[in-house]
């Protein structure tokens, strides 16, 4: 084995002795910087769109940190890391290559998220392209930690809404308070509740993870040790949201609503957040790792550390790879000017089109390119049918897309009681769809609505958007549309 006269020495006293850093460092180290920076502007636009959430939400303000506290991570590696000439790595070039085709994908489909961990991912794997899988490896956790700057957990909300309203009737009930529930709508005696978006506990969990993981990686040194802690930063959140929803509840109902119906409601809710995380990680304290003993690292360097040529052909490869995947989504950027006309059919067995409609609903779809609805009759029964048709789709002009609703918007006066799926067969298949309850002052809905992609039926928004991407890949058209039904009801659902 061949030993660099080039290691890290430990005294005996624990100090680190002064470093003198592998030979290519002075090279690769703006050189890696350049490439960063170069991906991020290339990228611009998702990188923007990043900085806006941060901006715009309080949930993923945190994203400020990210960053800075992963460069700090990075500098308190700097001496191991330093030890180790950086070589360029086959390896990183093709998880580069992955990325970009991921962001490419993501780009066909609209799914900004999935856009914005590819950039996130092409971070560290630039670092590894450029200065090897050792050094990468030295730092795996600060470049895996930039990951958690991309604003995620929306689509948790309503299973995570759904489970604190399951959680606090329960409860509830369990001491003996009467509760009327319809979705996440419930009442007791001394007033009615919600569970809103903001008592779903998505802000706590994301909380909790980043600090969380965070907390493990400079606490324990065995794997098995962070992945539990990172658990139970997941785990406990979630069980702390579904308590803090039910005191809120219980001090109003006991107080008459004089108390948690207002901003203390939030107020209590961080309050006992930061009890119950402040004692995770206070009882986490107690089975910290020791620091790692002092020991003489070599570093090997069985070829020589690469050449400036070759670290700098690496970086212009690196950014060459990385502006391939816009340059072709502008190729796949094409649209069609072919004009589209909707029209209401006319009634049939029994069902005469109202003129004009009488059931006041309408769901939102943002940018349809055409859309239409219109309400029928037959007796005393109603349905309405909404079609919203999209072609050449864009930012905020999407079939699939958490900005279309069918209630809920700001001039809305209807609110989403409740959501799951049925089956149905259409056309002699058979069809998942989603279905929906909407409640108003003045009366029930219920709503069915699925997609139709090319000759396709479907209900999954995630089959929805990869048949989208698959087209705009291959260079098809992206037409398609939504189907809305729906039909008024007073108790029960299915009579509707």
């Amino acid at each position: 084995m061949k030993l660099d006269p080039e290691c890290i020495l430990r005294r005996a006293d624990g100090q680190l002795p002064s470093l003198r850093a592998a030979p290519g460092w002075r090279v690769a180290l703006p050189l890696i910087a350049a490439a960063v920076v170069a991906i991020l502007v290339i990228y611009r636009d998702t990188a923007r769109s990043i900085v806006a959430i941060w901006g715009s939400s309080d949930t993923y303000a945190h994203g400020y940190l990210i960053v800075p506290i992963a460069l700090a991570l990075i500098w308190m590696k700097r001496r191991e890391a330093a030890a180790i000439p950086p070589r360029p790595d086959p390896l990183g070039f093709v998880l580069l290559a992955g990325c970009g085709f991921a962001w490419l994908a993501a780009e066909a489909a609209q799914v900004q998220v999935l856009q914005q961990y590819a950039l996130g991912a092409m971070i560290p794997a630039a670092a590894l392209a450029l200065a090897g899988r050792r050094v990468a490896w030295t730092i795996a956790f600060p470049l895996a930690f930039l990951l958690l700057a991309v604003p995620f957990g929306e689509a948790f909300l309503p299973r995570l809404m759904d489970w604190t309203a399951d959680f606090t009737v329960a409860a509830l009930r369990l001491t003996r308070i009467p509760v009327y529930r319809e979705g996440t709508f419930f009442a007791i005696p001394s007033g009615q509740w919600s569970v809103v978006e903001a008592c779903s506990g998505l802000r706590y969990l994301i909380a909790s993870i980043t600090v969380g993981a965070l907390y493990a990686y400079l606490t324990y040194r065995l794997w098995w040790k962070r992945a539990l802690f990172l658990a139970l930063s997941v785990a406990v959140p979630i069980f702390a949201n579904f308590l803090r929803a039910y005191m809120i509840v219980m001090i109003g109902h006991l107080s008459s609503m004089k108390l948690a119906a207002g901003v203390d409601h939030f107020i209590y809710g961080w309050v006992f957040f930061g009890l119950v995380i402040g004692l995770l990680f206070w009882i986490g304290s107690y089975w910290r790792d020791a620091p790692a003993p002092f020991q003489r690292t070599y570093w090997l360097a069985p070829t020589g550390p690469a050449s400036p040529a070759v670290l700098a052909g690496a970086a212009l490869g690196v950014a060459a790879l990385a502006s391939a995947w816009p340059l072709y989504a502008q190729y796949l950027d094409r649209g069609e000017s072919r004009p589209v006309v909707l029209a209401a059919p006319a009634g049939a067995a029994g069902w005469a089109l109202e003129q004009p409609p009488s059931l006041q609903w309408r769901p939102r779809y943002e940018g349809a390119t055409a859309s239409v609805l219109a309400v029928y009759r037959n007796g005393e029964r109603r349905v309405a049918v909404y079609l919203a048709h999209y072609r050449n789709q864009r930012p905020g002009a999407e079939l699939v897309s958490s900005q279309n609703l069918l209630a809920g918007g700001s001039d809305s006066p209807w609110s989403v009681a409740g959501t799951d799926s049925r089956l149905e067969f259409l056309d002699g298949r058979e069809l998942e769809l989603r279905q929906s309850r909407l409640r108003s002052a003045t009366g029930r809905l219920i709503v069915w609505d699925w997609y139709r992609i090319g000759e396709r039926h479907l209900g999954n928004p995630y089959v929805a958007k990869a048949l989208l991407a698959r087209d705009k890949l291959l260079r098809r058209s992206d037409d398609s549309a939504a189907i809305v039904l729906a039909a008024p009801y007073e108790a029960r659902p299915d009579a509707a």
